[in-house]
């Protein structure tokens, strides 16, 4: 009864967030007017977006145990090609988007097959190498292309009407809802899946995985990819949002702020990497706005200026997470279920991943079978 409560509990959270703009309730203290102003929608739209980009980069970090330091890359080249095809080129934003998908497959894949090469610090240096290639190319504004450190803004005339004008914001943030819902029914897929369960066993024991005569490689290179274009897509939503490219996205900060997002819902957690995002970039906002407020600017200086910075109070709560949360909201949450309950639950909720250790298991159970990786029933999907 209450695994079966646990999977509909995506399905309501999707039902009460589609229906949100329809009320005009006050939350005073959590946003500024009511639910369905255009403010409180844009915030909630980008707080949606960035759940969904944490969730791509949970992806690699929380269920492949892929330090990447370059998620932020396949992002900005979301967000940069689409503005270019709309702006520069002209086109509808069908191929705009079409566009994008193409580089959101083969740029990960350029950069994966390099990277993967190695591992650990190794592969998140050369992540990091690529993004900042990728930064410099962005500030250079080759061509007059980029707009180097003003960004570029989105000519509107070929978006289309729905998604132009205040008044449409509510059309945004349906927009943003519905690419994280995509996101979300992607990784539950794929993770439930033959290839997630050793995209899991990688993350546990790689080499225990070669053993069992499957290639990391080629699994850790379609989760990279995987992962990269479920962010470039997510750089198109961003770009209808704001309006414009920020080189803000190309930055290595940009991907440690990911990174944040999942520790702080808690790494192999879909809702908790959702959450993570949202809470995040819902925090990062409103404490910039506290930060300019005459409250914060009356304060002695010992307390003014480290409440006027929004990262320095986010890092703070890194670092609280990390040592006091141990696994973020989700582990938390886990936890308190498990006391609760008096004993630890024999099987993972919520699409969540196995206890550790048990999926190098599951997996050498299926080889000795002889069935394989990728025999199983069309059940997994994949």
């Amino acid at each position: 009864m209450s695994r079966n409560l646990t999977r509909l509990a995506p399905l309501v959270v999707l039902v009460v967030l589609a229906v949100l703009p329809y009320s005009t309730l006050q939350v005073p203290g959590l946003f500024d007017g009511v639910l369905n102003s255009p403010g409180t929608l844009q915030l909630l739209a980008l707080c949606l977006v960035f759940g969904g980009v944490a969730l791509s980069y949970d992806l690699l970090f929380g269920f492949t145990g892929l330090l990447s330091f370059g998620h932020a890359l396949y992002f900005a080249a979301g967000t940069y090609v689409a503005n270019l095809a709309l702006t520069e080129l002209g086109w509808g934003l069908g191929a705009a988007l079409a566009l994008t998908t193409v580089v959101g497959i083969a740029l990960p894949l350029l950069v994966g097959g390099v990277a993967l090469r190695v591992s650990g610090i190794a592969f998140s240096m050369v992540t990091l190498a690529m993004a900042q290639v990728g930064s410099i190319v962005v500030l250079r504004d080759p061509g007059g292309l980029t707009g180097g450190e003003e960004g570029l803004a989105l000519d509107r005339s070929n978006v289309p009407d729905a998604f132009v004008g205040v008044l449409n914001t509510v059309n945004l943030y349906w927009l943003a809802l519905a690419y994280l819902a995509v996101v979300y029914v992607v990784v539950a897929w794929v993770t439930g899946s033959r290839a997630g369960r050793v995209w899991q066993a990688i993350r546990e024991n790689e080499r225990r995985v070669e053993v069992l005569g499957l290639r990391p490689y080629s699994f850790k290179l379609v989760v990279f990819v995987l992962a990269g274009l479920l962010a470039a897509l997510g750089g198109v939503v961003h770009l209808l949002l704001l309006g414009g490219s920020t080189p803000r996205t190309t930055t290595a900060d940009f991907t440690l702020g990911l990174l944040v997002m999942v520790v702080l819902g808690g790494a192999g957690s879909r809702w908790g990497a959702v959450l993570g995002g949202v809470l995040y970039t819902y925090l990062d906002s409103r404490l910039t706005d506290l930060a300019s407020s005459p409250a914060v600017q009356d304060l002695p200086a010992w307390l003014r200026v480290p409440l006027s910075e929004p990262l320095f109070l986010l890092g703070a709560l890194f670092v609280v997470v990390v040592f006091f949360v141990p696994g973020g909201i989700a582990g938390l949450v886990a936890r308190l279920r498990e006391r609760r309950s008096g004993r630890r639950p024999s099987a993972p909720t919520g699409g969540e991943t196995p206890p550790p250790g048990r999926v190098v298991e599951q997996l050498r159970e299926t080889a000795s079978r002889g069935v394989g990786v990728g025999a199983a029933g069309p059940r997994d999907g994949v």
